[in-house]
């Protein structure tokens, strides 16, 4: 049965489901107890399955995102400025060289990282990070070629403008699609820029894949915007991925207290932050006009309480029964993985994933091998074994 997610509320005392984490020994992975699985609407623990979780690399600093390699090997960043190579087979990590710098501000430093499709052919990584500009911090996008451990004919491709002092809500997720790049950027704690189409702040940006401007964005004629803009009226949007079978792009995106969206962008369109939101202050009071205007798009769904909404990932596979077709979202308030069934177009039945864990979920992807990774809380990566 399809949830009707708009108006639904989830309650804080509603049971999370998964398993207590342990400790990694040096000499490798470890296996963690199996997995449990309930519906959203449940109030008691999960089943078990016969997933099990098993952490790969412990005692990282604050990883923000990773991708994967065509040889498994995969690129994680950590916030402080780094970005690492692990390897698939011994887990162990290198710091590749020639990384730009970044600024560990607030919510801000090293974050995305999106390797491209052709990469065979081209080398190309790129990487969003947050920089010091003008005596304030914006979001920066840049890409290199990777050759062995360094990164190297690193190019600036976009820096979100203006900057501000305040630091956070830096957005930051990357996709490239159809010789397109798509970037998120938050509105950096000056909620009011998300409806101002002179600033980049509270909108995803469009560019080709070189950092080249678009002739056909919908804003590029338009004397007062900033012709990189393709969607506005976002307030902190932390993940990015593309529909499988439609072709269409959804975004997640944090509110206030409450509030957590995922929409499907749209060229041109206003999602309504902060004129329209389903959150509200976090001192309990209203914010905006409410949850509706005429001209303003609606959430796909929202999550009221917020699960700290942030990466997103479709699995088609099979690996793991009876969870095609999905997607996947990582939750770091709630500090779990929710799993909801594609329905068409949209979505249906949700189950919740790892809560137990009490740890917070930033990034959610599926490697070459179709197996879901995740990092979690802030030290480590792991990833979900299906069954033997």
């Amino acid at each position: 049965m399809t949830f009707l997610f708009r108006t639904l509320r989830f309650f804080t005392g509603i049971a999370l489901f998964a398993v207590v984490a342990c400790a990694v020994p040096e000499t490798g992975p470890a296996e963690i107890e199996p997995l449990l699985e309930g519906e959203a609407s449940q109030s008691g623990p999960g089943a078990p399955t016969s997933i099990r979780v098993r952490t790969l690399v412990q005692w990282l600093k604050e990883p923000w995102g990773l991708d994967f390699l065509p040889d498994g090997q995969i690129l994680l960043t950590e916030k402080v400025g780094k970005l690492l190579l692990i390897d698939p087979t011994s887990w162990e990590t290198r710091e590749v060289t020639g990384v730009p710098k970044s600024a560990d501000a607030g919510q801000g430093g090293m974050m995305d990282v999106l390797i491209h499709p052709q990469f065979e052919d081209n080398g190309w990584v790129y990487l969003s990070y947050a920089v010091e500009l003008d005596g304030g911090y914006t979001t920066r996008v840049s890409r290199g070629r990777l050759q062995g451990d360094a990164l190297t004919e690193v190019q600036e491709l976009f820096t979100a403008l203006p900057a501000y002092n305040a630091r956070r809500h830096f957005g930051s997720r990357l996709l490239l699609h159809q010789g397109m790049l798509f970037i998120t950027v938050g509105d950096r704690g000056n909620r009011d820029t998300a409806q101002d189409l002179g600033t980049h702040n509270g909108k995803v940006i469009r560019l080709a894949e070189d950092g080249q401007l678009p002739a056909d964005n919908p804003f590029v004629t338009s004397p007062d915007a900033r012709p990189e803009i393709y969607s506005y009226g976002h307030r902190n949007p932390q993940g990015i991925a593309l529909h499988p079978h439609n072709g269409q792009i959804w975004v997640s995106e944090h509110g206030p207290m409450g509030g957590d969206e995922i929409n499907v962008l749209q060229a041109g369109a206003n999602y309504g932050w902060p004129v329209i939101t389903y959150g509200k202050e976090y001192s309990g009071d209203p914010i905006g006009e409410g949850t509706h205007r005429e001209g303003m798009k609606q959430p796909l769904i929202y999550y009221t309480p917020s699960i700290g909404i942030a990466g997103l990932a479709f699995y088609t596979g099979s690996q793991y029964p009876q969870w095609a077709d999905s997607l996947l979202v990582a939750g770091m308030k709630m500090t779990r993985i929710n799993r909801l069934e594609l329905d068409g177009d949209g979505l249906g039945k949700e189950t919740r994933l790892l809560g137990d864990l009490k740890m917070r979920i930033r990034d959610v992807k599926f490697g070459p091998d179709g197996l879901l990774y995740a990092l979690a809380d802030g030290s480590r990566l792991i990833r979900l074994q299906p069954p033997e």
